[in-house]
């Protein structure tokens, strides 16, 4: 019997009177890829902060492995003790990369391990050059942002979140802000991350890597979960006229 290393109930976040995210309830099995789609301004990336607790939702329960934070009234149930084990058992990648534009490729993935994790800085670079080497831009190990592309220094990102060993990986649309001829680069090295049986949450509009990739598909709507499924089954056959209609704006790509 399947036990869920993720699970999320009842989660809300509200802004005043915006509801963002809306009763959510989710789960996903270890070593696992789900997928979040939906269209823009739908709840997707405000639920992902909320799971990495970068925003702090108003209430509800969330659980990765053993560790579990509650909400109420907009403020933390757990201790701090418990919310910082469920904060670095995570790591995101971001649309806008986040790269410091002053330290090199290399500063970039090394820095995180040796103030939080407390590896020497030898240490600590020698993980980086070999997770610089597994997006293939141990090459670029000395440059800085400023000299890498898009696809580049996004690879860069994921390597400086693969330093930290996390054991659930978020990407919050991870393609959006690259030329469309440098997606695929990003999308691949996403792809053997999942192939590898890393537990991954992707936020994405990349519907044909979400239907070949994911293991389930959550499909967002007004800041709640519409329909949720295996991906090739809720794509082929969505059962809200609102899937139907945003399916059918990506129905080109889907069909290659």
């Amino acid at each position: 019997m399947s036990v869920n290393f993720i699970e999320v109930r009842s989660l809300r976040k509200t802004y005043g009177t915006t509801v963002a995210v809306d009763d959510v309830s989710l789960t996903l099995e270890e070593g696992r890829t789900a997928a979040i789609i939906g269209s823009s301004g739908c709840g997707k990336s405000t639920f992902l902060r909320c799971l990495n607790l970068l925003e702090t939702p108003t209430e509800g329960s969330m659980r990765i492995g053993g560790d579990t934070v509650t909400f109420a009234n907009d403020k933390m149930a757990s201790g701090e003790d418990q919310a910082l084990r469920f904060r670095k058992s995570m790591a995101m990648v971001f649309q806008s990369f986040d790269l410091f534009p002053h330290m090199t490729a290399l500063r970039n993935v090394s820095l995180a391990p040796t103030i939080v994790n407390g590896l020497k800085r030898e240490e600590a670079e020698g993980l980086a050059l070999k997770l610089l080497e597994r997006v293939d831009l141990r090459h670029k190990a000395d440059a800085y942002p400023g000299q890498l592309s898009g696809g580049q220094a996004q690879r860069v990102a994921i390597a400086r979140a693969l330093a930290m060993n996390p054991r659930v990986l978020l990407f919050d649309e991870a393609t959006s802000a690259l030329d469309p001829e440098l997606v695929g680069e990003v999308l691949a090295v996403i792809k053997d991350l999942a192939k590898e049986g890393r537990t991954l949450l992707v936020v994405t509009h990349e519907l044909a890597f979400a239907r070949d990739v994911a293991d389930t598909l959550y499909f967002f709507d007004q800041g709640r979960v519409l329909e949720s499924g295996k991906p090739q089954e809720l794509m082929s056959n969505p059962q809200t006229e609102r899937l139907r209609a945003f399916l059918k704006r990506f129905q080109g790509p889907l069909n290659s």
